[in-house]
């Protein structure tokens, strides 16, 4: 269980980091002048994006070290468990308003991702005799 684990935060870790540093940069493609707009909504969208990427690229260099440092490894897993529910309830009240209709079954999909991602942090993470084993 624990190198599963391990391996679940860092995959989760990088991809976030990953996707948080790309809002980050939409920003600044946002601002050359004369450049396409990488995102739809105009400037508000952007600074919005970049905030909402650089929270992204916390809570991936987070998991990545909780996946190499296991002190807070648990606390890590149950905080990235609760966001992911989160993140799932919300696409699940979307699919429900007229005004994602455009989007068809892509939150219901992503509710799906997101509360297996959540199922996975909670199933795998290791209690506390394991987390003092391997850390």
């Amino acid at each position: 269980m624990q190198i599963a684990y391990r391996i679940l935060a860092g995959i989760v870790g990088a991809a976030l980091a990953a996707g948080g540093a790309t809002f980050f940069a939409s920003f600044f493609v946002y601002q050359q002048p004369g450049s396409e707009a990488p995102l739809p909504g105009g400037p508000h969208a952007h600074y919005f994006a970049a905030t909402a990427g650089c929270a992204l690229v916390a809570w991936g260099g987070a998991l990545l070290a909780g996946a190499v440092r296991n002190e807070l490894s648990r606390s890590l897993g149950t905080a990235s468990a609760l966001a992911f529910v989160l993140l799932a309830l919300m696409r699940m009240l979307a699919w429900f308003n007229g005004d994602y209709y455009g989007a068809g079954e892509l939150p219901r999909i992503e509710a799906a991702v997101f509360l297996a991602a959540a199922l996975a942090f909670v199933w795998l993470r290791p209690d506390r005799a394991q987390r003092k084993i391997w850390s």
